[in-house]
Formats: C-alpha cells, structure tokens, sequence
C-alpha cells in the first residue's frame, strides 16, 4: 500500500514559484526545478510534466528504467523546440526527478540537483546524484560538504532538461521494503534544511509530511522556490 503527500510554496523571496509536481494514481511521481528567469522556468518544469502526464494519459506505461529515460527524452525535445520557437526562454531549462513504483521495485530517473531520497530502518540515503559543479567538487576532494552549502557557486548545474538538443538521464532501481519512506525535492528543500531535519520529519508519524517539510524550508529562510512529494511503502 501507498500513501503520499506533496506540497510546493514559491518561497519567501521569489515572485514565481517555477517548480512543478506530479502525483498520480498510476504510482508515478516527479518533482521538476525550472530556470531561466522571467517565467521562463515555470514554463520549462511545466513542459516537462506536461509532457509526461500525456504520456499517461495516452495509456503509456512508465515504469522501467527505458521507459522513464525514453520519457525524459521526449521531454527535453519540447523544451528545446519551445526555447528554439521562442528566442524570450532562450537559457531555459529544468531539472527532473521522477519515481515510478512497480510492485515492489522502485525505478528512479533523474537530471539536475532536485533530489531522491530513501528513509530505511532510520536511515536517510540519498538515490541521486546532483548534476552541480559543487557536487563534482566535493566528489574530487576539493571542498567539504560544508563548504559546499555556502559555495558561491552552488546553484551552478552542469547537466539540465531542455538545454541541449541531447540529454544525459541517470536512471536505477532498487528492491523496496517494508515501511520505506521516499522524498522528491526541488533544492528549495535541501538548502533550507538539513538532512537530519529532513529524516526526523520523515520519521515523524503524524500529518502532511511534505507540508511539514516545505514549512521547515520557509522557517529556515525560504530563499527559493520549495517543493516535495513524499511516498510512504507498507505491505
């Protein structure tokens, strides 16, 4: 059995919220990070789930490692053939997490640094990997993870959807457990808050678990747009 939340807030400091989600009865979840600046970010994120819902709609299944990729794909086109059509959204983009459930399988696809996170038996483990200069930094030992999070450059993403004609996906999958807890996010969640404050919130047994995170990233400053999904596993 499933059961999930979401829940998405501009922020304290953005005008437009550019992050997009979607939650579906098809066990189907993606949290997607627009960028660009003057609306053209929403509208990015937008094509991308857009894409992907209609996808759904027409009776696709979406749920193995090539049919998630197969669906960033068609996804980044659009974008790129919406930044080629309209010279104003030139420098859009995204990025894209998506969790699909089969069964008891969990298969991810992934671009950019929105995140996928696994809580099991008390333990927070990042799925992903983030697509940033400061995450290749920290990978080859010249910076800290702390220097990271106040890295001047930190936003800076080195792998988008939409901003190539071609884009590389990261995809997995892995064997689900009993009492697994999963969370999509955009990175308005995880530089606002820590991951011990994340997992707590995860662990916590009461209420909207998303909602409760997405405040704890508006307490803890609320720079950025903030969004996430949460996706509780029990047999």
């Amino acid at each position: 059995m499933l059961k999930y939340y979401s829940a998405t807030d501009v922020g304290l400091v953005r005008k437009h919220n550019e992050d997009s989600l979607l939650v579906t009865d098809k066990q189907l979840f993606l949290v997607a990070d627009g960028m660009g600046g003057h609306a053209a970010g929403d509208i990015a994120s937008r094509i991308f789930v857009t894409t992907v819902d209609a996808a759904l709609q027409d009776g696709e299944n979406i749920d193995t490692q090539d049919s998630l990729r197969n669906v960033f794909i068609r996804g980044n086109q659009a974008i790129y053939i919406s930044r080629l059509v309209h010279p104003e959204r030139r420098g859009m983009g995204t990025t894209a997490t998506m969790l699909s459930i089969r069964e008891k399988t969990a298969v991810w696809a992934h671009v950019g640094d929105s995140r996928l996170y696994r809580l099991r038996n008390g333990e927070l483990k990042q799925i992903t990997r983030d697509h940033s200069l400061v995450a290749d930094l920290v990978e080859n030992g010249s910076i800290t993870e702390a220097e990271a999070r106040k890295h001047p450059h930190k936003n800076m993403l080195m792998r988008a959807v939409g901003v190539e004609e071609f884009v590389q996906v990261d995809t997995g999958e892995f064997a689900i457990k009993d009492n697994d807890i999963f969370l999509l996010c955009s990175d308005g969640l995880t530089n606002m808050t820590s991951e011990e404050e994340i997992k707590q919130l995860l662990a916590a047994d009461d209420g909207n678990k998303a909602a409760k995170l997405v405040q704890a990233a508006l307490d803890g400053g609320g720079l950025d747009n903030v969004t996430a999904i949460v996706v509780e596993y029990h047999e």
